[in-house]
């Protein structure tokens, strides 16, 4: 799993920052009875290269070791756990389920283990959304298919009526499966749930394609997805070999953060260009796209381009909208990068061909590959783990190759983005062959 230093993480971080809640004492015997169990003071280092060692203002930092507890905090046989999915679907979710299910039945005898359907709407009464309950025999295949058995949904609910919800159904721990914007509703519930004194706990799973949480080494999904791109681009590359000046233009999923378009094009040697919302560029004038790709095109005679859907939004106007997750609606900006390639190439007397494909759903629709599948049954079990032993307000996240507990206040400070300035970056232009693009915001 690649760490952090591949990404931007200016966090700042103190050990008040990494200190995890917990519902109260843990006074029940695990029944585990096999493996070993982690300590509850068993922690993980954040900085571990030699200036963060000898840096003698810095205080250490350290993350709760993720992992099962010896004492835990719920009585297993009399406690229901509730999973939801929520934000778009990606690649392994039905894989986390199903583990979480097996664990929770059969290493601790949970009560129950409720499926809420279609997101949040599934705790709003009005909704009629009917709870699942789920049993090894019923989630036994679900990993051979892409999406999510309980559905999923976009958009906030009125945090009383989820609380309500749960303590209608004697839920004991919930485990939120989503992104970034999941995990500030989590929060927000877990804060009305401390405010009514309840003994309900919140652990989140992160889940994106986008691969853009921060302490999370990658979003489970995120290898099945750039895989799966792959695919799609290895079409574009036969497209543009198809005729004279051939260029195939691939959009990827990415809307803030690059890091499939990234890993997809070094994943497949036959992209020419990578652009990526992290990085501005100019598409014309001297060292712009444009710029560039004719020189591409007339040395030879074909180019590949792989473009985040969040790539080039300074190049146009935005939206104004927004979608039902409070995310802003991105301009076309690939539309509007073929238009500026046939005009510009026109001009220049270069008969181009032009091909786009746009996979974005097809990717994130699969079922998760082997890598992803094992992932995926880490982390169901981790949040089995840290709900029984009373953790709440967390995520599983991943710090120098450990898993750990991070608090959602944390986790919901930004976005984790490409460091243009890192060697991952460099390992992109490197694959491509492509320049740092002149940057002025220009606009067509």
């Amino acid at each position: 799993m690649r760490n952090n230093k591949d990404a931007i993480l200016d966090l700042s971080l103190t050990p008040e920052d990494t200190a995890v809640t917990t519902l109260g004492a843990p006074a029940c015997d695990s029944p585990k009875h096999v493996g070993t169990f982690v300590l509850d003071d068993a922690a993980v280092l954040v900085g571990i290269t030699r200036a963060s060692v000898s840096c003698d203002s810095q205080v250490p930092v350290f993350f709760e070791e993720a992992g099962p507890r010896q004492k835990i905090f719920f009585s297993p046989h009399k406690t229901k756990l509730a999973v939801v999915t929520c934000g778009g679907i990606c690649p392994g979710i039905n894989d986390v389920i199903r583990s979480i299910v097996m664990e929770a039945h059969h290493q601790y005898g949970a009560a129950a283990t409720l499926g809420i359907r279609y997101g949040l709407r599934g705790f709003i009464p009005a909704c009629r959304h009917d709870v699942r309950e789920f049993s090894p025999e019923n989630v036994a295949e679900i990993h051979q298919f892409g999406g999510t058995v309980l559905g999923s949904s976009r958009g906030p609910q009125p945090v009383d009526e989820i609380v309500d919800a749960m303590e209608r159904l004697g839920i004991g721990f919930c485990i939120f499966i989503g992104g970034v914007g999941t995990m500030r509703a989590a929060q927000a519930i877990q804060t009305e749930i401390a405010s009514r004194n309840l003994a309900i706990g919140i652990v989140c799973i992160p889940k994106t394609v986008d691969n853009d949480i921060h302490f999370v080494s990658r979003t489970f999904g995120f290898l099945t997805a750039a895989e799966q791109a792959t695919e799609s681009i290895a079409c574009a590359h036969v497209e543009a070999l198809g005729a004279p000046y051939g260029i195939g233009l691939v959009k990827l999923m990415g809307r803030q953060s690059g890091f499939i378009a990234a890993e997809a094009s070094m994943g497949l040697k036959h992209v020419n260009m990578v652009l990526v919302p992290e990085e501005p560029f100019s598409l014309t004038g001297p060292g712009g796209v444009l710029e560039v790709l004719e020189k591409r095109l007339r040395s030879r005679g074909h180019a590949v381009i792989v473009a985040a859907e969040g790539a080039g939004q300074h190049l146009i106007p935005a939206t104004g909208r927004f979608d039902p997750s409070g995310n802003p609606v991105l301009g076309d900006f690939c539309g509007l990068f073929a238009r500026e390639i046939k005009r510009h190439f026109k001009e220049q007397g270069l008969p181009i061909t032009l091909k786009s494909i746009d996979p974005s759903y097809i990717v994130r629709a699969v079922p998760a590959n082997t890598a992803d599948a094992v992932y995926c049954g880490f982390l169901g079990r981790l949040a089995v783990h840290a709900g029984m032993a009373g953790k709440t307000g967390i995520m599983i996240g991943s710090v120098n190759d450990h898993y750990v507990h991070v608090p959602l206040s944390l986790v919901t400070r930004e976005r984790k983005h490409i460091d243009i300035n890192s060697e991952y970056w460099q390992a992109v232009l490197d694959s491509t062959g492509q320049p740092r693009f002149a940057a002025q915001f220009d606009q067509p």
